[in-house]
């Protein structure tokens, strides 16, 4: 499979969460989500709360909740710059509930303080973290 594989690193702030050769990536673009193989043209692009999904040469699929950030792709090589990117066994459900939860209440009471795009945000990161976790 080395043939059809290249280079991949996912980076947060806190961490390298992965690093090795794939033969796909899935990502939640900002205008769509897309897929990168080998000989992909070089590409910069803004992603989305969503799912990344990689497949490494032996067939294994890995799922991560991410929470936004961009993919530089050239070369062969791919880099994923999120700013949180979890790995489906690695997402606190009940964590994750807590937060949608509290997102939800503050939508639901609307007080004055309230940013409602922020909360949405965290609303869409929380479910975005759940369904991940149901994937593993």
């Amino acid at each position: 499979m080395a043939e059809k594989s290249f280079y991949l690193e996912i980076i947060t702030p806190r961490r390298i969460v992965f690093k090795g050769e794939v033969v796909s990536i899935s990502v939640p673009g900002v205008v769509g989500g897309f897929q990168v193989l080998k000989n992909h043209a070089a590409l910069l692009s803004s992603l989305n709360v969503g799912e990344v999904k990689l497949t490494d040469g032996s067939g294994n699929e890995f799922h991560f909740a991410t929470s936004g950030g961009f993919v530089e792709v050239h070369d062969n090589s791919a880099v994923l710059l999120a700013e949180t990117a979890e790995r489906a066994d690695e997402i606190d459900i009940e964590r994750a509930k807590s937060a949608r939860e509290r997102a939800k209440k503050r939508l639901e009471e609307k007080e004055a303080t309230l940013d409602p795009a922020r909360a949405t945000l965290a609303l869409q990161r929380a479910q975005n973290r759940l369904h991940i976790a149901a994937v593993k």
